[in-house]
């Protein structure tokens, strides 16, 4: 994350104090709108099922005709729930979450054909983009009435003697990658339809990864509603040293939609920069 902000403060800097003329020759900026789901323990593969809505700012520095430095902050939420499942052995499990995704990410647009948001001479093309993004993430639940923050009660033991891991960062990095396409609608005004899965580096956005832990001893320790969130199986049995998640895989989250970007300042042909 500190590498993360510094790489942004310093590009950032070197574009606005470096070569302002050149800045608004080449920035644009706009919105997303669109949906976000996950796919991990409580989704192996269902995609698009779970979407939630999602909301995002942009702001592209064109680097030339064929590629983009890109700023994105987007907002959404992803959700599972083992209710939804067609496997007996999910449903009865039981477990469900939901979570609200803030992320910031920097990294580059590839466009596959020359492309200039300035100028209806070459007004589209498919791009695919890499960044590299930090989230906050917040695994929640509803439990009588009520909605309870999953990693503060360790459902999986962290933080007690009953596991050695500790409660998991709600703080993450995730890799994102996708695809698009964006073509002009008007000179200076754009539309791009991508879709982008987030690699992270965690298992418990869905707060499923381990096994179960005695329910009882749980109990003990992180109280009752750590010892009931952790096995709401539906027959009731305990399965304390059985898998409740599996931890060889991490979980994915994806935004997908359409932004609309502006470029807000009319290439100047007196300042020799050139407006892509």
């Amino acid at each position: 994350m500190r590498f993360l902000v510094l790489l942004s403060l310093f590009m950032i800097n070197s574009l606005v104090f470096g070569q302002s003329e050149m800045v608004r020759a080449r920035s644009e900026i706009g919105v997303f709108g669109g949906g976000a789901y996950y796919i991990g323990d409580l989704n192996s593969g269902k995609h698009f099922t779970y979407s939630k809505p999602a909301l995002g700012l942009i702001y592209r520095y064109n680097l030339g005709y064929r590629a983009a430095m890109r700023f994105t902050g987007t907002y959404g939420q992803v959700w599972g729930a083992d209710s939804e499942a067609s496997d007996p052995f999910q449903v009865n499990r039981n477990l469900n979450f939901k979570s609200k995704i803030y992320e910031f990410a920097i990294g580059i647009e590839v466009n596959m054909f020359k492309y200039s948001i300035a100028s209806m001479r070459n007004p589209i093309t498919p791009y695919f983009f890499y960044e590299l993004a930090y989230f906050r993430m917040n695994p929640q639940t509803d439990h009588n009435g009520s909605t309870i923050d999953l990693q503060t009660i360790g459902t999986e033991g962290q933080g007690s003697s009953l596991s050695d891991k500790n409660p998991y960062s709600l703080n993450q990095i995730s890799m994102p990658l996708g695809i698009g396409l964006k073509f002009n609608i008007a000179k200076r005004l754009a539309m791009s339809i991508e879709y982008g899965i987030r690699k992270t580096f965690t298992d418990y956005l869905d707060d499923v990864s381990g096994n179960y832990v005695d329910g009882d001893l749980l109990t003990a320790e992180n109280g009752p509603i750590a010892g009931q969130l952790s096995n709401p199986s539906l027959d009731g049995v305990s399965r304390s040293g059985f898998n409740r998640g599996n931890d060889s895989t991490k979980d994915w989250y994806i935004f997908y939609g359409a932004m609309l970007t502006f470029k807000p300042f009319k290439y100047n042909p007196c300042s020799g920069q050139r407006g892509f």
